[in-house]
């Protein structure tokens, strides 16, 4: 039996103090949110038979969920709505990708207003989805001037955006200068220590790029953001970039963790020079297009991933009370739909089922009823563990 307590405590067992009491706190709030924060747990607990066991491998994300798809300037300046979390990635068998992105919509089902409550449509919607597209054998991408709905919406906000105005919700203006605004929402304050590491760091990253004054160091603060990876050591970085003010950039750095899925794998993973390689290598692989800055670097010798900074306004709420239940299959469907592709993308790649193999396996039947099964009873032990982490937590068993 798992000691659901104890598995977190463990996991989480060295990360910065500060942030991790926010992680505690916010998968205290509801089980989606733990799922969330909880991808070890969920991968502990996954069945191992069935299509868990029998699917092809691929290159997947890891931790898909409904938030974990999102709108972002890829590098060559366009927008695009993809996956865009790949700290989990690894090489494991389809199905995995797709019962935690089911269990996903389930768990946040159950907590949905009632016109978004029947989650096994939704899932019926998405399933079906991945399966034609994997039918299909051709990986495309959202196309940015058809996309409607609350696609539509996230990449026409994000077309639209102003620099200056986004800048101004970030930082702090003091004539031609600014700082970061440390909020204690989405920026923490950083040590002399730390300032003088990433900012010695940024120079000699700086030294070796084409343009070394974009790079040049403004302001540093620790970075809010996400949930799994909360307390994990992240950086908001505000850089030069084409000018003071309203040209300057934002930009992530993160340290690289080893997947959260490895003790629980079977497939024979390749070695990688470090685990922000990995990531990277991963994402520039299942991504249509990566977004701006993407790359793997080292401080010491820790790995880090480096990257224009991904609001975390700029993913898609799917289950909300204006959102009717046609827009969200319209969702699920495009969603559906990216899973495979990024599969189909990757596909014969270092170990990866090849395209035929992910075809021949959309075009049976038998795998989609299995995979809702496993979803369901996925959502189902999330809610247990929360329940036993929501006990624990308001008796004061994660106080730090």
């Amino acid at each position: 039996m798992v000691n659901v307590v104890k598995r977190i405590q463990e996991y989480n067992a060295g990360r910065d103090p500060q942030r991790l009491q926010m992680k505690y706190k916010n998968i205290r709030n509801d089980p989606f949110t733990f799922l969330r924060g909880t991808c070890h747990l969920f991968y502990e607990r996954l069945p191992q038979s069935g299509v868990m066991r029998s699917a092809p491998p691929a290159w997947i994300c890891g931790d898909l969920h409904l938030e974990n798809f999102g709108s972002y300037k890829g590098d060559n300046r366009l927008a695009y709505f993809d996956l865009n979390d790949f700290d989990e990635s690894v090489l494991a068998p389809v199905s995995w990708e797709m019962v935690r992105l089911l269990t996903s919509v389930l768990v946040a089902a159950h907590g949905a207003p009632e016109s978004a409550a029947d989650g096994r449509l939704m899932c019926r919607s998405l399933i079906d989805a991945y399966g034609a597209a994997l039918v299909n054998g051709k990986p495309r991408w959202i196309e940015r001037d058809l996309a409607h709905g609350m696609v539509g919406d996230l990449l026409s906000g994000l077309r639209g955006r102003q620099r200056a105005a986004y800048l101004d919700t970030r930082t702090v203006r003091k004539g031609k200068l600014r700082t970061l605004r440390v909020d204690d929402k989405k920026a923490l304050p950083v040590s002399i220590k730390q300032r003088a590491k990433v900012t010695a760091f940024m120079k000699r990253f700086a030294s070796e790029q084409a343009n070394p004054d974009f790079y040049k160091v403004l302001d540093v603060a620790r970075r809010i953001a996400g949930t799994g990876s909360l307390g994990v050591e992240r950086y908001v970085i505000l850089v030069q970039g084409k000018g003071s003010p309203d040209g300057n950039y934002l930009l992530d750095l993160k340290q690289a963790l080893p997947s959260s899925l490895t003790p629980y794998l079977k497939v024979t993973q390749p070695k990688w020079k470090s685990q922000a390689q990995r990531v990277v290598t991963l994402q520039r692989r299942c991504q249509a297009v990566s977004m701006a800055f993407l790359q793997p670097v080292m401080l010491g010798k820790v790995s880090y991933v480096l990257r224009g900074l991904q609001p975390s306004e700029d993913r898609v709420t799917v289950l909300h009370a204006r959102h009717t239940l046609d827009e969200i299959r319209q969702v699920m469907t495009v969603m559906g739909n990216l899973a495979a592709w990024a599969q189909l993308r990757s596909a014969g790649r270092q170990g990866s089922a090849n395209a035929d193999e992910l075809i021949a396996f959309g075009t049976s039947k038998k795998w989609k009823k299995q995979l809702l099964d496993a979803a369901l009873t996925c959502a189902a032990q999330v809610q247990k563990d929360w329940q036993t982490y929501s006990k624990a937590y308001d008796a004061g068993a994660f106080e730090l």
